[in-house]
């Protein structure tokens, strides 16, 4: 089943079992699917929903950060209990060993030797860790590699 038509059939579930704080979180990621289909007039395949996910979920960390920083606990929670809902629509995580023999590899076909060549590199990167690793933790990795 496609990624959009499973937050359908999850959007319905939660709506029968009336678990109104899930149904907000996965309402709030349909009204994001939409709106990017509304305003570049395409219909988002799976590799798309996963691109937006990402971007909720980061949005999502960055309030954290922003409600632990002026002590709102329970806006904290909220954001983090939205997080995990929609967490489930992205692929399994690589391990941190995996990341590193991708980067190597993208290392040695690159040629990669200073920091100036950190784009060719995360050119061949990026496709195959899309959705799959925290893009921040790999452009830092990246960036160590090529300075040290």
């Amino acid at each position: 089943m496609a990624l959009r038509e499973q937050l359908g059939e999850d959007i319905k579930s939660a709506m029968k079992a009336r678990a109104q704080d899930r149904l907000d979180a996965l309402r709030l990621l349909s009204a994001a699917v939409k709106q990017r289909e509304v305003d570049e007039r395409i219909t988002i395949d799976d590799a798309g929903l996963i691109a937006i996910v990402e971007k909720e979920i980061k949005k999502r960390r960055e309030s954290i950060a922003q409600y632990e920083k002026a002590q709102r606990q329970d806006l904290a929670d909220k954001e983090k209990f939205e997080i995990s809902v929609i967490e489930a629509y992205m692929p399994k995580q690589l391990s941190q060993a995996e990341v590193d023999a991708i980067v190597g590899d993208a290392l040695a076909s690159t040629g990669a030797k200073s920091a100036a060549d950190m784009g060719k590199v995360m050119a061949i990167v990026k496709p195959r860790l899309a959705g799959r690793a925290d893009m921040g933790r790999v452009s830092a990795l990246v960036k160590a590699k090529l300075a040290g």
